[in-house]
């Protein structure tokens, strides 16, 4: 690195993402000039599988250029977070059901069905698995991201599934440290607070990223939360006690920012501002969120620089970040292997296992009435900034909002259908309004519902695998579409 200027250094630390299908002019050249990497979101891949694989390589060519080699991620979780298959629906279960299903092996297969998707696709860091322990059913971010509310039962599923992905040369990049599980409010919008003792975190919070570790996961991803046993003003994204801790737990891999457009981290101070106290704090690759500038990473390079300049960045913490990351595309430059094959009954598991994930939280699937004739009733609610715009549910015969007026219902049995019933009253009184209700399948976090009126199904996330389930308990009580 010697003869390496601060301006490059502080470009190599610096993902940022673009809208569209195509390399932009403006971003080719920050990759030539050693701009770290691009982070794919839904404008990026909604075009297709060959579509990204050309981008990507677009990028690749870029920043070969200049005599570089880029981070290409992008957040693929399987089941409800999917940014390639974002206008079919993932076609692997999510971590809940995953969870739920119970079977090591199938979650394992599962990390390498996505890595392999990734590796054909030209994506080399996935920011994925979860590592949360969902153990605030309220939660509003996390759900069913994660693999469970046991700390045990997540740890082992995560470790799972970052063998299976990390076994296609794609790196892992388990997130949010030191765990977004426990909160009632979404980074994304505001600054939650985990307010648990230390000892709560070690016996929870940080038992399923010990797992990663030692999993081999390559990356761990920040959370922009405040914990105060830990640091009582800071989220951890800017938290040197916090990044630090993970430090002490012996993880040696880079440091990966959440999002810093995310208000969690920026809101009261802005972008380049909290990419250098995240550097400060021991994080080594900034995330700058989706479709941004690249004014914005002009201003970026120009703050760390001028923090490097003034003494308040040292400049070894820059370049002891840059060689973390060079470290992580060294290792990944000969390791990445497309052409692995599935096991040849991998859907098939993939149903099964979604049946175990649906029996384990469902009411008695045999009190679900005839269903002859039924149509689909969509409650449909926003989802949250981490899953986006993507499909949800059984297609819909008729779709309502809470708090509208009901349409024309046919005199038939409804199926109802709904995500995170239980910290949505709005949705329990809308689907109380609704006198054919026959069946409600919550498609959402599988939390206590306050309207038993009907029998529940929950499938513990929305999936293609999940969706088949569901759809044969339907037809089994007479439902014919």
């Amino acid at each position: 690195m010697p003869g390496t200027t601060v301006e490059t250094l502080a470009l190599r630390v610096q993902v940022s993402a673009f809208a569209g299908p195509t390399l932009p002019p403006g971003y080719a050249e920050l990759l030539r000039e050693g701009l770290g990497g691009i982070c794919l979101f839904g404008p990026n891949t909604e075009a297709g599988e060959d579509s990204v694989r050309s981008l990507a390589a677009e990028i690749r060519a870029a920043s070969a250029e200049g005599g570089w080699a880029p981070v290409i991620t992008v957040d693929e979780e399987g089941g409800d977070v999917t940014r390639l298959e974002a206008l079919t629906g993932s076609s692997v279960l999510g971590a809940a059901a995953l969870g739920a299903a119970d079977d090591l092996a199938l979650t394992e297969e599962t990390g390498r069905a996505v890595g392999l998707r990734l590796a054909r696709a030209g994506i080399n860091l996935n920011l994925a698995p979860v590592a949360d322990v969902n153990s605030n059913p309220d939660n509003p971010v996390i759900a069913t991201r994660s693999f469970s509310h046991d700390a045990g039962v997540a740890a082992k599923h995560v470790a799972a599934w970052v063998k299976g992905l990390e076994s296609t040369g794609v790196a892992a990049c388990v997130k949010h440290f030191p765990g977004h599980g426990d909160t009632g409010q979404d980074s994304h919008v505001a600054v939650p607070v985990l307010d648990a003792s230390l000892d709560t975190l070690r016996d929870r919070e940080l038992v399923p990223f010990l797992a990663a570790a030692e999993a081999g996961a390559a990356s761990v991803m920040t959370s922009h939360i405040v914990v105060p046993a830990l640091d009582p003003e800071l989220p951890g994204t800017l938290s040197a006690p916090v990044l630090g801790l993970l430090r002490e737990l012996g993880y040696d891999g880079p440091i990966v920012s959440d999002a810093l457009d995310m208000a969690g981290a920026s809101a009261s101070r802005g972008i380049p501002a909290a990419a250098v106290l995240s550097l400060e704090a021991g994080a080594d690759l900034l995330l700058l969120g989706p479709d941004k500038p690249t004014s914005l990473v002009h201003e970026t390079t120009a703050a760390i620089v001028a923090a490097v300049d003034s003494g308040e960045l040292p400049l070894e913490r820059l370049q002891d970040a840059v060689a973390r990351i060079d470290r992580l595309l060294a290792d990944l430059t000969e390791a990445q292997r497309p052409d692995g094959a599935l096991d040849a009954r991998f859907e098939e598991r993939s149903v099964e296992g979604a049946r175990r994930a649906l029996a384990t939280a469902s009411d008695d699937l045999t009190a679900i009435p005839d269903l002859a004739g039924a149509q689909v009733v969509t409650v449909d609610t926003e989802a949250n900034i981490a899953v986006g715009d993507v499909p949800w549910g059984l297609p819909p015969d008729i779709v309502i909002r809470p708090g509208d007026p009901l349409p024309d219902l046919p005199d038939a049995p409804l199926i109802v259908q709904v995500r995170d019933a239980h910290r949505r009253p709005e949705v329990g009184r809308t689907v109380a309004e609704l006198p054919g209700a026959a069946v409600l399948v919550e498609w959402g976090w599988p939390g206590a519902y306050d309207e038993p009126r009907v029998p529940r199904l929950c499938p513990q996330g929305f999936s293609l695998p999940g969706m088949a389930a569901v759809t044969e308990v339907l037809r089994r009580s007479g439902w014919n579409r």
